[in-house]
């Protein structure tokens, strides 16, 4: 058969045992590609140098230098480093192959080799270098395309340009009624204008022809720089940029213009101007502040844009929500400063929604000055004018990412469930498919007696069983593997995983482990599961940090009580431990957060995740009764937090007296302000039971209404910082000026929120975290008492 070797590829074939290389260039050849040899690493790097191939099959134990010495000196040589190299090898060992794999090998096929799957691999490992030498060629392309259309767009602009300074030249042939059109010199005499200018002005015709007329004496002090700055402009491109100022009129009062002007008569410095009474606009404007003024106390964050986007109104509720003050906002685009660039493409439909409707509302992604993600229910209105004319933007926006970050835990939760429980009913039914064939394997072992029937059984009963063993991973994540579960030492569970990763993951990595906490808590669970749960949580960290960082393990003690629980969908009041996995990488992205937990998501490239690791973690934890927090910043790294209960094995003395003997109040009095009905409640209680008094609020305006009828009583405040009607920092500086010496407790889900308290100053005595145990809420509320 004639087989086209210049499209299967060019294989090159690395192993000092004669038998392989011969049994191996044989069947290659025979599948259509074109085969090279090497007995020694050596002249597989010369070869490779020489006429790189399009893939190697290395093997790893050889004579001289080895497979991994020859792999990490071809991924050195700028001339082989794209070269993909497979290890051929009858090592198992993990360590072996993730040692493989760091030096830039991309599969391993083990020893003794099928053939299938040595011809499986090799297609799709060079269908992945075609696909990504496409894609190279391809960017190449569109990076050509995009110069060519920014030099096109910069023509367009330098002749749109052009068009504007010849318009504004041939403006004077242009007589209107509602314009006012002045033609003066530089120096500042106006030779002419038309009836428009001088009605605005107040002047009379005869005082035009007599000649007193003068531009730069109508025009205010504080305005001579914004003429002097136009008369450059005139003077260096023919044209000036239109801008506001006033004149003074022949009776003294002041009228506000907006003012442009060109050069017509060079050679006479001669300019014609276009003077607009903007008084009605400005009139506009201000009624527009003086009634916005009247909802600065809301919490909502309210603001009015023109058509191009700009600020022209920026409530207190705005600066609260976005830390922006209202002389920053103003004048700047909102879409700038409000907007990630990726999130800008639903303005397209808001735009589209208004010119229909006049209104919009729905959620949108914005961020803070301080680069906080937020996310907030908006309310979008065109405001028009008495003829009906748009004229610009009202916005309102209520920050919602507190209550949607609770919303998305629970359908997360959902979510994983009925994953969970499609995945068990596979998994059933691949195990039945899988036992028979296993028993039939077993069956005809005792008959075909002859040694290729042997092997061959042999290789299916191994494949059998592999594919039993993914079973069980999918099984363990779907319900949770029965293990043998023991009394363990979380302190040792660590050390265990410290060992590992010191000796496999790059030096580039630094690991830390902090299990200091003093008589760290049993628990009761299966070792090798939670060995592997911490050994996946890792590796995510390791991957996360391409180019090095800090892969940091630490365990503490936490007693989780009910005001917990209620705040946290997976708790559940008893004794926990705490183990948490950091690290400093690239983060997780917020649009993928919530599915990281799902089965088969996964981030990396194809073949290198199954999308399984942080499934089959949240499979292993639930089974043990425990659930899984996760925390991360894009740059700056993630921080997964793994709650395991210490099970019914604890007795009451080894819990430490701190989660029993909680500092009692003396009869004081608590207002607690938060917008949750359920947290008023549990807190409440939970103040109550040790000796509190509390009075409630659901939201800053009810507080303020509470406080003043009971200020002398009140001893401490706890304000949420993210409530309906009015938010925390406006509530804290309400209750501030009622009284200067006021003890306040700021709460908040966010843990970004402590940027909040920046808009509050020193008012807050401390911060305090949701969810929150009892015994960290009077903890703190003892503090405050105590200063």
């Amino acid at each position: 058969m004639s087989v086209d070797t210049t499209e299967k590829g060019v294989i090159l074939i690395v192993d000092d045992t004669p038998t392989n290389l011969e049994v191996l260039l044989d069947f290659l050849e025979n599948s259509g590609f074109k085969v090279r040899v090497a007995e020694d690493g050596e002249s597989a790097i010369e070869g490779a140098e020489y006429a790189p191939p399009d893939l190697i099959l290395l093997d790893v134990l050889m004579p001289g230098i080895d497979g991994f010495e020859t792999c990490r000196r071809l991924k050195a040589n700028p001339a082989t480093q794209d070269i993909p190299v497979i290890f051929m090898t009858a090592l198992t060992d993990t360590v072996d192959k993730v040692r493989g794999l760091n030096l830039g090998a991309v599969d391993y096929i083990t020893k003794p080799l099928q053939h299938e799957e040595v011809l499986a691999r090799i297609n799709l490992h060079l269908s992945l270098r075609n696909l990504t030498k496409t894609l190279k060629e391809q960017n190449m392309r569109l990076e050509q395309e995009i110069q060519e259309r920014k030099r096109s767009e910069q023509e367009r602009e330098l002749a749109f340009k052009a068009l504007q300074e010849s318009e504004a030249r041939f403006r004077r042939l242009v007589e209107s009624n509602m314009i006012g059109i002045i033609l003066a010199d530089l120096s500042g005499n106006i030779t002419d204008a038309n009836d428009a200018f001088l009605q605005l002005v107040g002047y009379e015709r005869e005082n035009l022809h007599s000649g007193n007329l003068r531009w730069d004496e109508m025009t205010p002090p504080e305005y001579w720089h914004l003429e002097e700055k136009a008369i450059a402009e005139i003077i260096s491109s023919g044209v000036c940029t239109p801008f506001p100022k006033e004149y003074i009129r022949k009776d003294g009062t002041r009228v506000p213009v907006m003012v442009g002007a060109a050069l017509i008569e060079e050679s006479q410095q001669t300019v014609v101007g276009f003077v607009l009474d903007i008084t009605e606009r400005q009139q506009a404007e201000q009624k527009i502040h003086e009634q916005a003024a009247l909802l600065d106390i809301t919490t909502d964050a309210m603001l009015v844009r023109d058509w191009t986007g700009q600020i022209r109104f920026w409530n207190k509720g705005a600066e609260c929500m976005y830390g922006w003050k209202s002389q920053d906002a103003i004048g700047k685009s909102a879409n700038e400063l409000l907007y990630h660039q990726e999130t800008l493409s639903q303005h397209q439909e808001i735009q589209t929604s208004l010119a229909e409707c006049g209104a919009w509302q729905g959620e949108l992604h914005q961020v803070t000055r301080q680069g906080k993600d937020i996310i907030v229910a908006s309310r979008w209105t065109v405001v028009r004018d008495e003829e009906g004319q748009p004229k610009s933007i009202l916005t309102v926006n209520t920050d919602i990412t507190e209550k949607k970050q609770l919303q998305a835990q629970f359908l997360r939760a959902q979510r994983t469930e009925s994953i969970c429980t499609l995945a068990s009913g596979i998994a059933h039914d691949l195990n039945n498919a899988l036992a028979p064939i296993l028993i039939c394997v077993q069956l005809l072992e005792q008959k075909l007696l002859d040694e290729q029937s042997q092997r061959l059984l042999k290789m299916l009963e191994k494949n059998t069983r592999r594919s039993s063993d993914l079973v069980k991973q999918v099984l363990s994540f779907a319900r949770g593997l029965e293990g043998q579960h023991t009394t363990l030492d979380v302190s040792q569970l660590i050390t265990d995983i410290e060992q590992i990763v010191k000796q496999t993951f790059s030096r580039a990595i630094e690991i830390r482990t902090d299990i200091s906490t003093p008589n760290l808590w049993k628990i009761s669970g299966d070792a090798s599961q939670l060995h592997q749960v911490l050994l996946n949580l890792c590796v995510n960290g390791r991957d996360a940090m391409p180019e090095g960082g800090i892969l940091e393990i630490s365990a503490k003690n936490l007693w989780i009580d009910a005001q917990y629980a209620r705040m946290n969908l997976d708790a559940k009041v008893g004794p926990y431990v705490v183990v948490t996995v950091s690290d400093t990488g690239i983060g997780i992205p917020r649009e993928i957060v919530d599915r990281i937990f799902e089965p088969f998501f996964t981030t990396k490239e194809l073949g290198k995740g199954t999308g399984l690791g942080l499934s089959t973690v949240i499979g292993i934890i639930k089974s043990h009764g425990g659930f899984v927090n996760v925390c991360s910043q894009v740059g700056k790294g993630t921080q997964f937090q793994v709650y395991l209960p210490t099970g019914q094995t604890l007795e009451a003395d080894s819990i430490s007296s701190d989660c029993y003997e909680l500092p009692s109040g003396h009869g004081e009095l608590i207002l607690v302000v938060d917008d949750e009905d359920s947290i008023r409640e549990t807190t409440k209680i939970s103040l109550e039971t040790f000796g509190y008094n509390v009075l409630l609020a659901g939201d800053g305006i009810e507080a303020l209404a509470v406080y003043t009828q009971h200020k002398e009583e009140i001893s401490v405040v706890l304000v949420d910082m993210m409530m309906p009607s009015m938010d925390g920092p406006t509530t804290i500086r309400m209750l501030q000026k009622m009284n200067p010496h006021i003890k306040i407790i700021g709460v908040s889900g966010l843990v970004s929120n402590h940027k909040m308290l920046e808009l509050v100053g020193n008012h807050v005595q401390t911060f305090l975290p949701k969810p929150y145990t009892s015994n960290e809420l009077l903890k703190n509320l003892q503090s405050v008492l105590n200063t």
